[in-house]
């Protein structure tokens, strides 16, 4: 065992006086710790227990899962030091103090006991978790008591902001940014911001925050006192802050107004943003306004002078004018020959035609074009032009052109219960009659005839050139056959005939050469008493022939009824010829008798006459 001298380390403990060698080792059972460090000095246990006493009561009881207020000491770039009154000071990160960039030594704040002292003897606080163990608590006074409350803005969502309250994940609505629209939201992230909670959802843990309520109570004084300053006819400079399809809306300096579409340009425009931008600052006038609804009417256009009032003082009915084509419609279109000024080109000023047709035949949006100016009125501020006008006129040679008698080739182009109309040239159109179409055909409709579209051959029968009306003709392009049927179809003559269809009052028959006639019902019936039926081909004799009116009527029953007749008349002669030789039979029979008595009726005679002569005789006597 070495006996030299050995230090005891760094330590002399008090009351201990080392030797300079020590010749046994000391064991630690012996070793009296209470003195390590003392350096002499000396405390007797009351004493010691006194100032221990005194030192526990300068100290929190802190216990683990607590909140409590503390202090913040300390704090950097990264960390916060925070005094909660322990025998050691907590750090917290700032990260977590980020909604509260104001934060300085001094503040007071709420912190979480996670741990008192960790590995390395440190107290663990954590102020993200105080504040949401609180948080709802909090959020849901606010919400009662209408207070102003600070939050972080962390990201962007789906129609707002997503903005930390308390340590609750807040969301932020677009429309409740600011008071204006706001189309870029990203430059409000990594922004601390204060709020008003305007709903709380607790069974979905759901928070809703405003910021464009704290100023809106501002504002909506500030709009008072500038409502209460205007004036009709006042021109103001404002800030466009909103374009839609109906208009713009100016910002006047905390309040808005509208401007029409119509109130931005004399002349039509698509879209307002042919005229303005956003941002833009621009004079307006005020045309009306409602100082209980807030509303007021701006316009742009009023402060230029109106295109009407600057038109050509030489520009007259007749005069030439181009434009271009600005909006169509099925009844005409609209011609801007100048910035503000329009002309209205109906569409029966489109076409020397008649037939119906929409503008949208003839024009196109945006097309230049040439008129000649029909009406004027500067007063009213209305225009009519024609540009069928710079045409000539078709109808101006029509009676040369068209003459009676005259043959032609025509389009259809429409249908009526009477009649085509059709169009000889562009400009001249003409009708045929329903009767003017065939000579032997009975036509219902003349969709029956032809088609729209097709050709079909004319001829000219009257001209109304006052009325622009031509009275066409078809079936004149042929010889009337009415007057050959004439001599075919003779008063008792017999034709063979095609029941087409049956009516109540009768039939339609075909009859040879394509001539329709009529049978009526009484005159239907057959031999053996049935009627005649659909497609029966059948003999037929003509009781009427009507050569104006273009009708035949004929018969069936009237062919079996004579024929019935002679059947009879031949009965009958066959009996008369038999009765007529029968007598002459009996009267040869009488005549041969009368010769062989002839001797005895002599002697019967003479005989008879004796007689008599006797009787008178005794008659005589008797008297």
């Amino acid at each position: 065992m070495d006996t030299k001298k050995k230090p005891l380390g760094n330590f002399y403990p008090g009351k201990i006086k080392m030797a300079e060698t020590v010749e046994t080792p000391v064991s630690l059972e012996a070793f009296d710790w209470n003195a390590l460090g003392n350096k002499g000095e000396t405390y007797s246990q009351a004493d010691r227990d006194k100032y221990d006493s005194l030192y526990e009561k300068t100290l929190k009881s802190v216990a683990a899962n607590e909140i409590i207020d503390g202090k913040v000491v300390a704090k950097n770039s990264k960390e916060v030091v925070v005094n909660i009154g322990y025998k050691s000071d907590g750090v917290v990160q700032l990260t977590e103090f980020r909604y509260n960039p104001d934060l300085k030594i001094g503040d007071v704040v709420e912190v979480y006991v996670e741990s008192q002292e960790d590995k390395s003897g440190q107290l663990i606080l954590s102020h993200k978790t105080a504040r949401a163990m609180k948080s709802w608590e909090r959020v849901n006074q606010a919400l009662n008591n209408d207070e102003i409350i600070k939050g972080y803005v962390k990201c962007r969502t789906k129609g707002g902001l997503i903005a930390d309250v308390f340590g609750i994940e807040a969301f932020l609505p677009g429309s409740q940014i600011d008071v204006k629209p706001i189309r870029d939201y990203d430059v409000y992230v990594g922004k601390t911001m204060e709020f008003k909670v305007v709903k709380i959802n607790n069974e979905f843990k759901n928070v809703v925050v405003s910021h464009k309520a704290l100023i809106e109570a501002e504002l909506e004084q500030q709009k008072k006192e500038i409502i209460s300053k205007l004036e009709k006819g006042q021109v103001l400079e404002g800030t466009v802050k909103n374009i839609t399809s109906y208009g713009v809306f100016i910002d006047l300096g905390g309040v808005d107004g509208l401007v029409h579409i119509t109130d931005l340009s004399w002349g039509r425009i698509n879209h307002p943003e042919e005229i303005v931008k956003l941002d833009q600052k621009i004079n307006v006038v005020i045309l009306d306004f409602d100082n209980e609804k807030k509303r007021i009417a701006l316009g742009l256009k009023q402060l230029s002078a109106h295109p009407w009032d600057s038109l050509k003082a030489d520009l007259a009915i007749g005069d030439k004018v181009k434009g271009k084509v600005v909006v169509i419609a099925d009844y005409g279109a609209f011609v801007e020959i100048s910035q503000g000024v329009e002309g209205l080109i109906h569409v029966s000023e489109m076409s020397w035609s008649q037939h119906l047709r929409t503008a949208h035949d003839f024009l196109k949006v945006g097309e230049e074009v040439e008129a000649v100016v029909l009406t004027l009125d500067r007063e009213e501020r209305k225009m009519s032009l024609g540009i069928k006008q710079l045409m000539p006129d078709p109808w101006s040679n029509v009676i040369t052109k068209y003459s009676k008698g005259t043959k032609h080739a025509a389009s259809v182009r429409n249908f009526t219960n009477f009649g085509i109309f059709v169009e000889l040239e562009e400009g001249v159109d003409g009708l045929i009659h329903i009767s003017d179409l065939s000579w032997s055909k009975k036509i219902k409709h003349p969709s029956e005839f032809t088609k729209i579209g097709d050709k079909i051959d004319v001829v000219v029968l009257d001209i109304d050139g006052e009325n622009r009306r031509l009275s066409l003709g078809h079936k004149q392009l042929e010889e009337n056959p009415w007057d050959v049927f004439e001599t075919i179809f003779t008063e008792n003559s017999v034709h063979q005939g095609t029941i087409t269809s049956v009516m109540e009052k009768g039939a339609i028959v075909s009859m040879p050469y394509g001539v329709e006639a009529f049978c009526p019902t009484r005159h239907l019936l057959k031999p053996d008493g049935a009627a005649a039926k659909i497609e029966e081909v059948l003999d037929f004799k003509v009781l009427e022939f009507n050569k104006e009116g273009k009708k035949i009527i004929v018969s069936h029953s009237k062919i079996n009824e004579e024929v019935t007749a002679a059947e009879k008349a031949a009965v009958a002669s066959e009996k008369k010829t038999a009765g007529d030789e029968e007598k002459k039979a009996v009267k040869k029979v009488k005549d041969s008798v009368e010769k062989t008595t002839l001797g005895d009726m002599d002697v019967l005679s003479n005989l008879k006459a004796d007689m008599e002569a006797t009787e008178k005789k005794s008659t005589k006597k008797s008297e």
